[in-house]
């Protein structure tokens, strides 16, 4: 009983297979013909950036069997290779938050893009695997959201959360009184906006490209340029552009 029971199970996940098998055949067939498969597209990805992260949203429009018409969101931030992260301690015990040692301000941005998915490669794969270039350009917002540190006043005794400026320069760099970074919430009534514009191309290898399930990871680069200088440390030079190199890791669906 327990072994056709078995033979049962294993036959229905032959069938299953078969079935996705027969499907994938018949989506390769249609596209061979010039038959629209998909007609829209939705993603979420997040990005490992060689000067930070990101995360994203993207949702495209198939214009022909090759081409399609994308638009995105991105939210992350941008990191100086220069930050020296620092944990407070005495005798040799952890007192306080970590903290970057010289960092002037968060540099985040928030980015809205339009272009085009183009397939290069994988028409009439049947392992599925499609690489395309992705390429396209928009609007930036840059975000300075100035750094705080928690000290302890050497003249007043008084623990207090100061950021970089005239008046505070000496304490702000000075190791012996710091206690550790701020709160994260704190700054975020001061942030400075910065307007720019962005583009981007890279490369996508989507691993499922005949289902309805997106699965994908997408290398590029990415530039920015903004209206004002963005400064992240101290004592590095401030620039008005950033480039970068980036990984992603993308999942969605199709329609």
């Amino acid at each position: 009983m327990l072994n056709a029971q078995t033979d049962d199970q294993q036959l229905t996940r032959k069938e299953k297979a078969q079935k996705r098998k027969d499907k994938i055949n018949e989506l390769i067939k249609e596209e061979e013909e010039g038959a629209m498969i998909f007609h829209k597209q939705g993603l979420f990805g997040f990005k490992l950036n060689t000067d930070g992260w990101g995360l994203m949203y993207e949702h495209g429009r198939y214009k022909t069997i090759t081409k399609t018409n994308i638009w995105w969101l991105d939210l992350g931030e941008h990191k100086n290779n220069k930050q020296d992260k620092i944990t407070p301690s005495s005798n040799g015990y952890p007192v306080g938050n970590p903290y970057d040692y010289g960092k002037e301000n968060n540099f985040y941005y928030f980015k809205v893009g339009f272009g085009s998915q183009y397939l290069i490669g994988g028409k009439g794969n049947k392992n599925g695997v499609a690489v395309s270039l992705i390429y396209g350009g928009g609007l930036s917002l840059g975000m300075l959201k100035p750094y705080y540190l928690q000290i302890i006043n050497p003249t007043t005794s008084q623990v207090q959360d100061i950021k970089y400026n005239t008046a505070d320069s000496s304490l702000f760099m000075n190791q012996g009184v710091i206690l550790g970074s701020s709160a994260f919430g704190k700054g975020f009534g001061e942030i400075k906006y910065v307007p720019g514009v962005h583009g981007r191309l890279a490369l996508r290898f989507d691993y499922g490209r005949y289902n309805k399930t997106v699965s994908a990871i997408e290398a590029g680069v990415n530039f920015e340029y903004y209206t004002d200088k963005m400064p992240i440390m101290i004592w590095n030079e401030a620039h008005h552009g950033t480039f970068n190199g980036y990984i992603a890791i993308e999942f969605g669906n199709r329609k």
